[in-house]
């Protein structure tokens, strides 16, 4: 009986054998890979022991799970920030260019190109027109009859570029030019008795008086001016003192010049005897206000290295993120090996 008994265990014993064999090759290459990845060698039979262990077991499958969740949520955040940052890069760039900035500088000159003042006296008589210095005007010598005048007048006529039919008279001035000697003209007109309900006389200012002179055709040319440059107007009965600066628009395409101007209005105490008052009077003072051009130009802030260097970056923490979920998935290949090996280690220890 006890040699029945002896046979019999030692055939299951076999046949046990047979069949566990591939799983246990099948751990064995498990184990032989976790030890090849593990440079400090394998688990102490004694970790082994411990995470045999139900309870062991249990909080190190939840504390793997939980760090397996947390790494990829870091992953994923990691990866989400840098793709915000590669948009609001490339948006902020085409932004940029689409939209350049405004850049104002100032340059200082000790003399500017006599403007050209074209004024539309109308019915009015232009009494006189003299060049003073340092804001020295000399008092008034028999007001309301014509005087002496030392300035370059040019009388011109031209159709309006926007009713071509109704003609205009313009008296064109050759401004002052002597900023730091703060040269400045004076003028004078006359008008008797208007219709009008108000009396002011109109007047132009364009960049330079040289380029009216030198133009073939006068009349073209004050169109085109008309066009481009502002109206202004001067009442009767007051000293207007115009001062002018000159500012300078660099376009994408091309470049504008325009005049910014201060005027300060005085009232004219008129002396003259009541039967003389019927003619009103007008009085114009031009003069530059500084010796300074203001230039603006249109700048393109984009730099398009910088954005370069930001998105070089971002690609940069990319693939480092990516290099992050790499290892954690060899992580969790290694847990679960190590997993494996336990439990291959529990079926043997039953058998």
């Amino acid at each position: 009986m006890l040699g029945k008994d002896n046979s019999r265990y030692q055939e299951f014993n076999d046949d046990s054998g047979d069949g566990n064999s591939q799983s246990q090759d099948f751990f064995d290459e498990a184990a032989e890979e976790l030890e090849q990845e593990e440079p400090n060698g394998s688990i102490s039979q004694e970790d082994d022991v411990r995470e045999s262990s139900p309870s062991v077991r249990f909080s190190k499958t939840c504390l793997k799970n939980f760090f397996t969740v947390a790494l990829i949520f870091i992953y994923l955040l990691l990866t989400a920030v840098a793709v915000f940052l590669a948009y609001q890069t490339i948006s902020d760039f085409l932004d940029k260019l689409n939209h350049p900035v405004m850049s104002v500088t100032y340059k200082e000159v000790d003399s500017f190109s006599p403007p050209g003042i074209a004024l539309y006296p109308g019915k009015a008589q232009l009494l006189s027109c003299r060049h003073h210095y340092h804001d020295y005007i000399p008092p008034l010598v028999d007001p309301g009859k014509p005087q002496e005048g030392d300035c370059a007048i040019e009388d011109v006529t031209y159709f309006g570029p926007f009713t071509n039919q109704t003609q205009k008279r313009a008296l064109v001035v050759r401004g002052p030019s002597d900023v730091r000697s703060k040269e400045l003209i004076f003028m004078q007109f006359s008008q008797n008795e208007t219709e009008e309900d108000f009396s002011a006389i109109t007047y132009m200012l364009f960049a330079k008086f040289s380029d009216f002179t030198d133009s073939l055709n006068k009349s073209l040319f004050m169109r085109d001016c008309e066009k481009n440059y502002s109206m202004w107007t001067f009442s009767g009965g007051f000293r207007t003192w115009v001062k002018m600066s000159l500012v300078r628009t660099s376009g994408k395409s091309n470049e504008a010049v325009e005049f910014r101007q201060e005027s300060a209005v005085v009232k004219f105490n008129d002396k003259r005897p009541d039967s003389e008052k019927s003619n009103e009077l007008f009085f114009a003072v031009f003069e530059w206000r500084d010796p300074f051009i203001q230039e603006i130009r249109l700048i393109v802030t984009a730099n398009p290295w910088n954005s370069v260097a930001i998105l070089c970056g971002v690609f940069m923490a990319l693939f480092k993120a990516a290099n992050f979920a790499k290892l954690t998935i060899k992580w969790i290949i290694k847990m679960r090996k190590r997993h494996l090996r336990n439990k291959a280690r529990e079926l043997n220890q039953i058998t």
